[in-house]
């Protein structure tokens, strides 16, 4: 602490960022301020709650940049969160990759769903964001079957199916007008941007000629697709004087919380809506501008974002390269207002599911590390391991940060040798991963679980032991009808209450890691082919194998016939061996 007030006596008045340390040399937030000075001292010389002292707690030291402006240390800022993926700025990023709708530049255009967008995507007819995903793809089924426009992505020798049930001109085999294409782009176009009305009238027409020629099916089929533009397309309007492309934030703070709300607003409609509710970690002016910078990315930034009063509307403007506006008065401020009311609203109906949720992984994660006795727990990373008779030998590790299961950190491992041997086996998977952890210097668990009992934990203890780390090995060791029952560590057995968080965040770690291992498992599975499989089998050679393909051609006809049927071509003990490893794929495979 001697050495943090030292530092904090030699922070500049100027702006730049600052790199949370906690004991282990980790930077565990980077944040940016106008006056360093000021805002590092603010951690260290006031009263926290909630996240923010969670942080505070953790800090063992910090280092800081500084910089010219304001929008270099915006800049710097989200290039180190990049860089050091620090864990309390992850809550405050947003994962989301929205999809886009696109109408396509070719001579004959397809409408498809995109998602990874770049700053230089030349082509001007994207329309979204989607946040919805199944709407987006709602949208494109209609036009679809609205519009004659081209289905496939590679041009066929002959007409395809679509343009036999009316659905696509023949563009591959059949001359097409030019014009004919631009007024069905046209159209398209008008419908994405929030005009209807060409497409309902069409539909009303082709509804009243089917009616009248009594093809009430087909008359129906498209009264249900009136009824989808009427519920789900036709969005609120705003009172807006241009159709100026627009999105518009705005937010709501109470109970260490921050809610934050978007509307997207595409032609005077709003088509679409975000919202995300954080702990509020760093002040509302840092996070609210950081947050807003950082979500744009992948996405395409429209011609004007609103913001509330308190945001850096001049270095998100300079950032983002378009206008950002903080209204005062008139329509403008209206939105603002309707935003922050539907960020209240968001904020009071998930309070207490957001608190449930964090009893049952943040607090639970914490009651773990003190029964334990763990300085931290930030990071947990957890083992299973899965085969068939010995063969198709796979590993699986999840991670788990802060309570959360980390996916983007999951890791597979395919055992070299194929055997009954669960010891052998979790040996090779430990030594593998921290050897790579010791080699690349990756970040190292505070806890590893292997999903076995003692025999699984010695052999994962001696690995990690011979490694030279440091790091504490538990097993979750099973009763004899095969469900949890106890935390081991080498020396202590921890009986946990079934009832409790604890246990069911032990339990939840415990199903993801034997899921991810599961699928996997089933995925080199199905790579193998019946010979394959046969190969596994002692006694079968080539010539008998051959045979069996021959006469039962899949795994499920072998594995339905009796023992006596497959000892006619191998033996009796053969056969018997066969029946069962085949039984057991199938179960496993169901």
């Amino acid at each position: 602490m001697d050495t943090i007030k030292q530092k904090l006596s030699l922070l500049p008045m100027l702006p730049g960022c600052y790199l949370m340390k906690n004991k282990d040399g980790n930077i565990i937030y980077v944040g940016k301020a106008k006056k360093l000075k000021n805002r590092v001292n603010s951690y260290f010389n006031r009263t926290h709650t909630g996240k923010t002292a969670k942080l505070v707690s953790e800090i063992a030291d910090f280092e800081y940049i500084t910089v010219n402006s304001e929008i270099e240390s915006l800049i710097l800022e989200l290039n180190l969160i990049k860089e050091y993926n620090p864990k309390y700025n992850i809550l405050l990023k947003d994962d989301k990759s929205y999809p886009y709708i696109e109408l396509t530049n070719e001579s004959v255009p397809r409408l498809k769903l995109v998602r990874v967008l770049t700053k230089n995507k030349s082509n001007k007819n994207l329309f979204g964001p989607y946040p919805n995903v199944t709407a987006a793809r709602g949208v494109i089924n209609l036009l679809n079957r609205m519009y004659p426009i081209r289905k496939c992505n590679t041009y066929e020798d002959k007409p395809c199916l679509y343009y036999h049930i009316g659905q696509c001109l023949g563009y591959c085999s059949l001359k097409v007008n030019k014009d004919e294409i631009d007024k069905m782009k046209d159209e398209i176009i008008k419908f994405l941007k929030g005009d209807h009305s060409i497409v309902t009238n069409k539909i009303k027409k082709e509804i009243e000629i089917y009616s009248n020629n009594l093809e009430y099916e087909k008359a129906l089929e498209l009264k249900k697709l009136l009824d989808y533009i009427n519920i789900t397309l036709t969005h609120t309007s705003v009172e807006t004087k241009d159709l100026v492309d627009r999105d518009v934030f705005g937010y709501y703070i109470d109970k260490g919380y921050i809610s934050i709300q978007v509307f997207f607003i595409r032609g005077s409609k709003i088509i679409e809506r975000y919202s995300k509710i954080l702990p509020l970690i760093d002040d509302e002016f840092s996070v609210l501008t950081s947050f807003i910078a950082d979500f744009y990315h992948n996405k395409l930034i429209p011609k004007e974002i609103l913001v509330p009063d308190n945001i850096d509307s001049t270095t998100l403007s300079e950032y983002l390269n378009t206008n950002v506006l903080i209204p005062k008065k008139g329509d403008k401020l209206k939105l603002i207002e309707l935003v922050n009311n539907n960020a209240s609203i968001a904020l009071k109906e998930n309070f207490e599911l957001i608190k449930r949720d964090e009893e049952r992984t943040i607090k639970s994660n914490e009651e773990l590390k003190e029964l334990l006795h763990l300085d931290k727990l930030d990071r947990i990373e957890i083992f299973d391991n899965a085969h068939l008779f010995g063969t198709y030998n796979v590993s699986g590790m999840v991670v788990f940060i802060d309570g959360v299961p980390e996916k983007n950190e999951y890791r597979k491992f395919k055992i070299s040798v194929d055997k009954n041997d669960d010891y052998g086996t979790m040996r090779e998977v430990i030594y593998r991963r921290y050897f790579r952890v010791l080699k690349d210097n990756l970040v190292r668990p505070d806890l590893v679980i292997v999903d076995g009992g003692l025999g699984q934990l010695n052999a994962a203890t001696e690995v990690i032991e011979s490694l030279g780390l440091n790091i504490l090995v538990v097993g979750l060791k099973k009763d004899d009808h095969h469900a949890t029952n106890a935390l081991i560590t080498k020396d202590k057995e921890f009986n946990i209450d079934r009832k409790s968080n604890l246990f069911y965040y032990l339990e939840r770690m415990q199903d993801e890691v034997h899921n991810f291992t599961i699928n996997y498992h089933r995925q080199i599975r199905s790579k193998g082919s019946i010979s394959s499989i046969l190969d596994n089998i002692e006694g079968i050679g080539e010539k008998r194998k051959k045979e069996l393909i021959k006469k039962y051609r899949t795994v499920k006809n072998m594995a339905n016939v009796p023992v006596s049927e497959l000892s006619l071509i191998v033996p009796s003990v053969v056969a018997q061996n066969l029946h069962d490893f085949l039984n057991e794929y199938l179960n496993k495979e169901n």
